[in-house]
């Protein structure tokens, strides 16, 4: 990826942080010369001194039997991204877009089995623990879980290079920047008023 030097993030804390709150994330891997990619959501953990991404990819998916063959797969996780107006800007300028976004390479492989089971349950009690009546792994029928296991593959790919990207308008002075902010908040699109919010944020950051 691509990153001027105003928009590099380094902060492994921060990029932790972003990559459990965009979890949703694809996969990309080459299959007979050509990518082929996948949409799917992944947790991230440390085991030992190393960091993986797991998650699960259907066992139809063909994209799984890859692995084997590539030494390094692409999972990207995007974040809030905006349009720019340069009629936000104090002088005459081009418009632009801003965004986040966090790219993993990483050695991916296969997993099922009992460990398989746990990254499900890990899965069910990040999205389901907070609700009313959470569905987690021990509430679902043996009988369910035994069928639908059957259906999928686990994936785990080690983590061995990160490149993060936060183009926020970090290249504008201090009234374009708030200008920015404000008109963003106008837009009445939530993408954007979460750059803003991200933008509010890193300004904080910044001045802390």
């Amino acid at each position: 990826m691509f990153i001027p030097k105003y928009y590099k993030v380094t902060d492994v804390e921060e990029i932790k942080k972003f990559i459990r709150l965009n979890a949703f994330a694809t996969i990309v891997s080459i299959k007979k010369g050509r990518p082929i990619a996948t949409h799917l959501p992944l947790l991230l953990s440390k085991q030992g001194d190393d960091y993986y991404l797991t998650g699960h990819l259907a066992y139809g998916n063909p994209q799984w039997r890859t692995f084997q063959e590539t030494d390094e797969v692409l999972v990207m996780f995007q974040g809030p991204h905006a349009y720019i107006s340069s009629s936000w800007y104090e002088q005459e300028n081009v418009p632009t877009w801003n965004y986040q976004s966090v790219h993993v390479y990483g050695k991916a492989e296969i997993f099922e089995g009992k460990e398989l089971e746990k990254d499900l349950s890990n899965l069910l009690e990040k999205y389901e623990k907070h609700r009313e009546h959470p569905v987690l792994w021990d509430t679902l029928s043996p009988q369910l879980l035994e069928q639908e296991i059957k259906g999928i593959v686990g994936v785990k790919v080690k983590v061995q290079e990160i490149q993060a990207a936060y183009k926020l308008s970090q290249n504008r002075n201090k009234e374009d920047y708030s200008n920015i902010i404000h008109h963003l908040y106008e837009e009445n699109d939530s993408n954007a008023c979460a750059v803003a919010e991200e933008m509010k944020r890193l300004e904080r950051d910044l001045n802390s």
